[in-house]
């Protein structure tokens, strides 16, 4: 067993990558813009420049931060009274709590968002570090959001696992060389993501038997 854990949050965690993408095609629809299918992959698991980057493209603006900050608000407002949880997120937090696994939530969403969920649902006592992409400089798929999240926990990336489920945080947490394990939610895994996730379960019930059962 890892000493260390890395969880994203929106899509791993929390079921609430469908309140996202609502959003963005909400903001869509106001501007008569018809958003690229292809957005939904591309928007997934970032934050910071490559997030505003990816809005401009998309909604043709020459600068995505408005939309970007538009979107995060309509988000919050839509969880401030309930955030839908992922099968078997309590129990994997406290399964590897009480074996002693450091663990650290690392987030593309703001950080107010991150510990409002977390106090929301009563998963905050179990995340001994909470981290989002606004406070490192290269968000997802770069690997910096994971390699910060366990120097604050201690330990080198290569004694932690990383839960994901967006391919942006999947190929964040390869290159970091944490063992990865992908859960997919809205993008089914494909022969990218086969190749460099160390794992692809269905859930995190599933992740929790593998880690219990000593299978990775």
């Amino acid at each position: 067993m890892k000493k260390g854990a890395i969880f994203d949050m929106d899509g791993l965690m929390f079921d609430t990558e469908a309140i996202w993408q609502k959003c963005w095609t909400e903001i869509a629809d106001e501007r008569n813009t018809e958003l690229d299918p292809q957005f939904r992959k591309d928007i997934c698991g970032t934050s910071g420049a490559l997030m505003n980057s990816v809005i401009e493209k998309y909604y043709h603006v020459e600068d995505g931060a408005p939309i970007a900050a538009d979107c995060k608000s309509r988000v919050h407002a839509s969880l401030k009274n309930f955030v839908p949880e992922k099968p078997g997120v309590h129990e994997i937090l406290e399964y590897l709590h009480g074996a002693g696994v450091k663990i650290a939530v690392a987030s593309s969403s703001p950080y107010e968002q991150i510990r409002s969920n977390l106090l929301m649902t009563n998963t905050e006592p179990y995340i001994d570090v909470m981290l989002s992409g606004t406070e490192i400089e290269h968000g997802k798929p770069a690997p910096d959001l994971f390699l910060k999240a366990a120097e604050k926990i201690g330990l080198p990336a290569e004694d932690c696992y990383v839960f994901e489920d967006a391919y942006n945080g999947v190929r964040a947490g390869h290159a970091s060389g944490a063992f990865t394990i992908m859960i997919p939610d809205t993008q089914e895994p494909d022969d990218e993501m086969r190749k460099i996730a160390d794992v692809i379960c269905v859930s995190l019930l599933e992740a929790l038997d593998g880690i219990r059962n000593g299978r990775f």
